[in-house]
């Protein structure tokens, strides 16, 4: 797998160090405690969606996917790991035929979760998966929670499509994996061009406010973009004076102008200005496209407003708000012995400070009501109950260390639709309240039934 598919710059050879020091340290301890080699099941799982949010969205998986992949410890990561003296030369020599070689259960990408929703599940030795919990957290966390507020925007803007424009609000590899996440959660093309080259996603871009400073008039700018992208381009009006730049851009353009962008002031008063405006001109078929520190609020408020696409950036790559999911990676059951049939015991963190998680191998079902519509998400251990075996929503993903379950980003970005579609239709408002859905735990053997 070349480096670059993963965001990641030419001269990067692995994902090896995109991690924390424990994961090293406790490896290492483990080895000499004859544990590292004891079957693990490690989850992947938020206690509480962020504040007033209804949903998630599972996002990054396919990032997770090469990133395991191309987990591997080169000479150079090595020296870099002998030359800090973080390991020992036996755990090194371990490191270097490392490979992981178990399995990866998950939430299809595009999905959506909820609180406990064991979104993804990490089976194998102690030692090959403890090492995985930082990058898969980081992709994971950062991803959903872009996905996430791209899902509530694209919501509010209903058929209207959505432009990605954050980039120059982030890091220069975030902005690409948040084009990605956005592209999941419902928008339509990005302005980012190593996310359009990277994951095929469609890209725009006309011009800013510099071309028009650049010229001596802005219809010299205008013409200077009209000659050179054609009729059909987006001019952007908002430089000097909105009405009369609208006036100048349809001299130049003609009626067959494709768009006009406006980036400031009252944006549903200058919307419906512009929009008579354009009429009046004879320009009906030019659209209206606005930016402007746009989010899910801002974009809901111009649902009654003569708009026909939106531009978002800083909003979006910030999660609105939420960057992030608070997504945690648990040791939930492991072998009482590094014998490869020894029988797997459920483990659990029982501190208080509302911290604690639940033991055992999960399984995750989506229970409906008598209209078809999501009522509940089923966690549970044990046997599946009757009823919910077809409704389960893990997926293999990783295969004895070969990834099985690789997808076009189109797929994953229609799941999402139809996984929003499902829920009760309170999942789309935008008013702060507790999730859609409760989860509910269930262990199967017995039977018992608690909720949250």
């Amino acid at each position: 797998m070349n480096t670059a598919d993963l965001g990641l710059p030419v001269d990067v050879p692995s994902t090896a160090l995109f991690t924390d020091q424990y994961e090293f340290t406790m490896l290492q301890a483990a080895m000499k405690a004859g544990t590292a080699e004891r079957r693990s099941v490690f989850e992947v799982f938020t206690r509480r969606l962020p504040e007033g949010r209804r949903y998630g969205v599972v996002a990054g998986t396919g990032r997770v996917l090469d990133a395991v992949e191309n987990f591997r410890f080169d000479a150079d990561v090595l020296g870099f790991l002998r030359e800090r003296r973080i390991l020992d030369e036996e755990t090194l020599e371990w490191l270097a035929g490392y490979r992981f070689s178990g399995d990866i259960w998950g939430y299809p990408e595009g999905e959506v979760y909820f609180p406990g929703s064991p979104i993804m599940r990490v089976e194998g030795t102690f030692a090959e998966c403890v090492l995985l919990e930082t990058v898969i957290l980081s992709i994971l966390n950062h991803d959903s929670a872009i996905a996430a507020a791209a899902s509530r925007m694209s919501s509010a803007a209903g058929e209207r499509p959505i432009i990605e424009m954050g980039a120059r609000r982030t890091h220069e590899l975030a902005a690409v994996a948040a084009s990605r996440a956005a592209y999941v959660g419902g928008f339509t093309s990005t302005s980012d061009l190593a996310a359009g080259f990277r994951y095929g996603i469609p890209t725009v871009g006309t011009s800013a406010h510099a071309f028009t400073l650049l010229h001596d008039r802005e219809r010299d700018a205008f013409q200077a973009q009209v000659n050179s992208m054609g009729r059909g381009t987006t001019l952007l009006v908002d430089t000097y004076d909105v009405a009369e730049a609208v006036r100048t851009a349809v001299e130049v353009a003609g009626p067959e102008l494709g768009a006009v962008r406006i980036d400031s002031g009252d944006l549903l008063l200058v919307a419906h200005r512009v929009r008579q405006q354009l009429d009046e001109l004879g320009a009906t078929s030019t659209k209206i496209i606005v930016t402007s520190d746009l989010d899910e609020y801002a974009i809901a408020s111009l649902a009654a407003a003569p708009v026909d696409a939106y531009g978002v950036g800083t909003q979006l790559v910030t999660g609105s708000g939420h960057p992030t999911c608070s997504m945690v990676y648990k040791l939930v059951a492991r072998a009482e012995s590094a014998d490869s049939g020894a029988p797997l015991v459920p483990v659990a963190k029982k501190s208080s400070g509302g911290k604690t998680s639940i033991g055992g191998r999960k399984w995750a079902a989506r229970r409906l009501d008598e209209y078809g519509v999501v009522e509940a998400e089923v966690v549970g251990t044990g046997p599946v109950p009757d009823g919910l075996a077809d409704r389960q929503l893990l997926v293999e993903l990783v295969k004895g260390g070969d990834v099985v379950a690789r997808e076009p980003l189109d797929v994953v970005r229609d799941r999402h639709t139809a996984a929003r579609a499902s829920l009760p239709l309170s999942a789309t408002q935008l008013s702060r309240g507790e999730p859609v859905i409760p989860t509910e735990y269930v262990n199967g053997r017995t039977g018992s039934r608690t909720g949250s």
